[in-house]
């Protein structure tokens, strides 16, 4: 064999090897993000050309939802690919790491736990929030390399490696260690999401970048708040930055999987854990009701997108998804062990053509042990916000939730009920409660 032979063969070899590979999966959250706050959901003033790259080359869901309109429930769903109120985390764990019983119960398999038991490296950058206390720490839930930190928040500039700090300025941990971070938050998230992919370019890995961004507290970094100056409203331009600082750590991602020759091999799925808390920075969730806490399309329904070059074809899915699917749909691409008592869906034959219809005949919602609630089946949605009545809407005609329609279809809002009440009776209690703010005192 000449060399030109020899080069041939282990360029076919190389070749094959990448193609017969198992995918890698990255998975990157957004936290409190208004759904109409990117370019490919309506935004003109915030500018985020790398998500909507992402978008334009990857499929847009139009119909998805998170499982729970705040924080740590939902991440909860999204590692069991369950819905939480089955194990009772339905509420934010108080950061306490002492504390043993408010976290993910261990009872829990995560996907990081499936897809290491399938021979992929794991690796989360980000927020955590699903437990502070030493049983509920991702290095006890599968994960392999961390750089994250325990809490609901974190401020972006700071943090305090000695005593007792608040939960916001507590330090990051790499791999259980705590560490100095001198650089902007976001950006140092991207940064090590980043460094995890080259580093691991040759072996299947499942990332797992959990953005703290843009959630509060409102602190932005020079150069992206350079990115957003035309607008006018304080708050908003804020915001704006840190949103841009999201797109900007996205595109790091897509850099480091392009240059690692890794595009056709990795599948990158991209949500917000609920929607935007309209009030408190300026979020938008046009045109849909009311944002974070609630259970109208305000505070469930999120920008999502998966992106796999050549085995999934650009464009838009219309049927109601939600984000208990990834589990099922990454186990099943990854050739691991799916659980059967999941409820997520594989949406990998809905996607590909294989299947028609909805993955799921209908979708639920519970927050607060049940003060509020609500379910979708095809078109129509019954909702019940704490302190109201049952409504029901008809989401094609009136996204927006404007128009309940109860009193004139009440056979269509009595089988909603009927099938919520049969849902709920597979539940449990909320196991711990959110933790109160703290109160100002008096005088």
């Amino acid at each position: 064999m000449n060399r030109r032979q020899f080069l041939a063969s282990f360029a076919g070899a190389a070749a094959f090897a990448q193609s017969s590979r198992k995918p890698n999966i990255v998975l990157i959250l957004a936290d409190d993000l208004g759904y109409a706050d990117l370019g490919f959901t309506g935004a003109t003033d915030i500018p985020t050309p790398n998500l909507d790259r992402l978008a334009q080359s990857g499929i847009v869901f139009t119909n998805a939802y998170v499982s729970h309109p705040f924080c740590s429930p939902t991440r909860a769903g999204l590692m069991t690919g369950r819905y939480q109120q089955r194990f009772g985390h339905e509420n934010n764990p108080i950061y306490d790491p002492q504390n043993y019983s408010a976290g993910l119960p261990t009872s829990q398999i995560t996907v990081a736990q499936l897809l290491r038991s399938a021979g992929y490296v794991t690796g989360l950058s980000g927020k955590w929030h699903l437990g502070a206390a030493s049983k509920f720490l991702p290095s006890e839930r599968g994960f392999s390399e961390m750089f994250y930190f325990r809490g609901g928040g974190h401020d972006y500039f700071k943090q305090e490696l000695s005593g007792a700090p608040r939960e916001y300025l507590i330090p990051l941990e790499r791999d259980g260690k705590p560490v100095a971070e001198p650089e902007y938050l976001t950006d140092a998230l991207a940064r090590e999401a980043a460094a995890f992919i080259r580093r691991h370019h040759a072996h299947p890995f499942f990332l797992y970048l959990a953005f703290n961004t843009p959630h509060t507290p409102i602190q932005t970094a020079p150069h992206h708040a350079e990115k957003v100056k035309p607008i006018a409203d304080e708050k908003r331009r804020g915001y704006a930055a840190m949103v841009t600082a999201l797109d900007e750590g996205v595109g790091k991602v897509m850099q480091a999987i392009a240059e690692s020759n890794l595009d056709a091999h990795t599948l990158i799925a991209f949500l917000s854990d609920n929607g935007g808390p309209i009030n408190v920075t300026a979020s938008h969730n046009t045109p849909f009701r009311e944002g974070k806490g609630t259970v109208y399309e305000g505070g469930i329904r999120v920008p999502f997108v998966m992106r796999w070059q050549g085995r999934l074809k650009p464009g838009r899915y219309q049927q109601p998804v939600i984000s208990l699917d990834f589990l099922p749909t990454f186990t099943a691409i990854a050739g691991a062990r799916t659980p059967t008592n999941v409820d997520g869906v594989n949406l990998m034959p809905y996607l590909q053509g294989q299947k028609s219809g909805p993955p799921h005949e209908r979708l639920f919602w519970r927050a607060g042990g049940g003060v509020s609630y609500a379910v979708r089946e095809g078109r129509y949605k019954l909702t019940r916000q704490q302190g109201a009545a049952e409504q029901l809407f008809d989401l094609d005609a009136d996204p927006s939730e404007q128009h309940d329609l109860s009193s004139s279809q009440p056979d269509i809002l009595r089988r909603l009920h009927a099938a919520y009440e049969t849902w709920n009776r597979s539940n449990i209690a909320p196991l711990f409660e959110s933790p109160r703010p703290a109160q100002k005192k008096k005088g």
